[in-house]
């Protein structure tokens, strides 16, 4: 059995990584397992604990860092983020294919500690197009709204930094070849005995 690979998802908030993640595990569940991560933000409507995220304290977020439980952890807009190692490491063993879906400053640090990962760039089809869905979640303030716009140009100046850069015109196209990507690099992998 091939070990599993590790892949990045990563792209400035409002491209549809969520989306898009959603519509890989609807299409192929059985090869994928996807990474929630730890954050100190409060849940969105609609989000679930230990399902879009752990909701942890900083104290518990903290104490995590001191016994080295995070693959990678970043701060993003005065919130903490992390990314638990042990669940990673265990899918991987059983040949599945877990999905970090992470920010860019995060995404960086697990490329470092994990060279071996895959890393996927998600794009929007354009920056007019990525503040229309910003805005269109109704859910911030118009100055975090331009904090984001104004990270996303920066964070797509390292969309080159990553093994594949993917545009988001239509979510299901995005998610098949994203799938398509993880197979290709499976069997690759699976072939050298990596």
């Amino acid at each position: 059995m091939n070990k599993g690979v590790l892949v990045i998802l990563s792209g400035p908030s409002g491209c549809g990584k969520g989306t898009v993640r959603h519509l890989l595990f609807e299409h192929h569940p059985d090869a994928l397992a996807f990474s929630v991560s730890c954050t100190t933000r409060n849940p969105r409507p609609g989000e679930t604990d230990g399902v879009d995220y752990h909701f942890i304290t900083q104290e518990a977020f903290d104490q995590m860092i001191g016994e080295n439980g995070f693959l990678e952890y970043a701060r993003f807009v005065g919130k903490s983020y992390g990314t638990p190692l042990e669940p990673i490491l265990r899918w991987m063993e059983k040949g599945i294919n877990p999905i970090l879906e992470i920010e860019v400053q995060g995404a960086l640090q697990v490329k470092e500690k994990m060279p071996e990962c895959v890393s996927v760039f998600l794009l929007p089809p354009s920056m007019e197009e990525l503040a229309s869905r910003l805005r269109g979640r109704g859910t911030e303030p118009e100055e975090v709204i331009a904090g984001r716009l104004s990270r996303a140009e920066e964070e797509m100046k390292l969309a080159s930094q990553y093994d594949y850069q993917v545009i988001n015109d239509d979510p299901l196209r995005a998610a098949e070849e994203i799938y398509a990507i993880i197979k290709n690099e499976t069997e690759k992998r699976g072939e050298n005995g990596i």
